[in-house]
């Protein structure tokens, strides 16, 4: 019975999942340019691809973007479960207050920001309004800083989840470890650094999969606050994908593209589930 209900579920993942990442590599080694072209070039586009100078722009953003995003996460997620984690009062409606972000579209969450960080309307006008003339703060309009600007947006919105993650590792802890650690005398920041962080590695690893999967195809954010601009300055693979696809017409280059991101994504979620089913095996 269970099989039934599941078929139509599995069918439809097949086809329009799997079936169109067979679809888009085809493409990708086909000429396909505004229309698909299903003729087959081999790996020309990739040889293309990889002349682009927009595409190596595209690809050092998400390296700066995401090794940020990564270390920030974590760094900020893991503060707020500590603190979280030491029973205070009014547990629930912070962690709810801290959960709350990743409840909120990217698109949204873009579109806040830009106006929080728009010189004109936003957190430097305000401060200007409140007389402190000299404070400056136009990351989003420089090229050189716009890319932290997305840091600080994204890191916002997923620290909760992170938190959320780390929150559930340190309450999964044995209390009884810990019991002994005090009364061994070790202080509590000793016992978090020396016993429970280190404890806690399959939820670090977890955390890096997830944040690094969500890094590598961020397009929402980037569309609602940047646009990829000023100029190139913050393009992602994901917007680089759908400029080459919808704006220059060039199918193939932009399946290729996302080829590329596909292998990336690919190349650390295989080696995590393959180390996770055979501790399950060996367990």
């Amino acid at each position: 019975m269970s099989q039934i209900v599941l078929a139509p579920t599995m069918v439809s993942t097949l086809v329009v999942v799997y079936g169109f990442i067979l679809w888009t590599f085809y493409i990708s080694l086909s000429k396909s340019r505004m229309t698909p072209d299903y003729t087959f070039a081999g790996f020309e586009q990739y040889v293309r691809l990889w002349s682009i100078p927009r595409w190596y722009t595209a690809v050092g953003n998400m390296l700066i973007y995401t090794s940020l995003y990564v270390i920030f996460c974590i760094a900020v997620g893991l503060l707020l479960a500590i603190l979280l984690d030491q029973k205070i009062r009014a547990e629930g409606f912070l962690r709810t207050i801290y959960l709350y972000p990743m409840a909120i579209s990217f698109i949204v969450a873009g579109t806040a920001w830009k106006w929080i960080l728009n010189p004109g309307i936003g957190l430097e006008k305000l401060m200007h309004d409140l007389g402190w003339s000299s404070f400056t703060f136009d990351w989003i309009v420089d090229r050189d800083m716009a890319i932290y600007t997305l840091v600080i947006a994204a890191v916002w919105q997923a620290s909760g989840f992170i938190m959320a993650l780390f929150l559930a590792g340190l309450r999964g802890i044995d209390d009884e470890i810990i019991k002994a650690a005090h009364l061994d005398g070790a202080s509590t920041p000793r016992i978090y650094l020396s016993i429970i962080i280190p404890s806690m590695t399959p939820t670090f690893l977890s955390a890096v999969v997830i944040l690094i999967h969500l890094s590598v195809k961020s397009f929402d954010l980037v569309v609602a606050m940047t646009a990829g601009g000023p100029g190139t300055a913050t393009d992602l693979p994901a917007t680089f994908m759908f400029s080459m696809i919808f704006q220059k017409n060039q199918l193939a280059t932009g399946a290729a593209s996302a080829m590329m991101m596909l292998c990336v994504i690919a190349a650390v979620i295989v080696p995590y589930l393959y180390s996770e089913l055979r501790q399950r095996k060996d367990g």
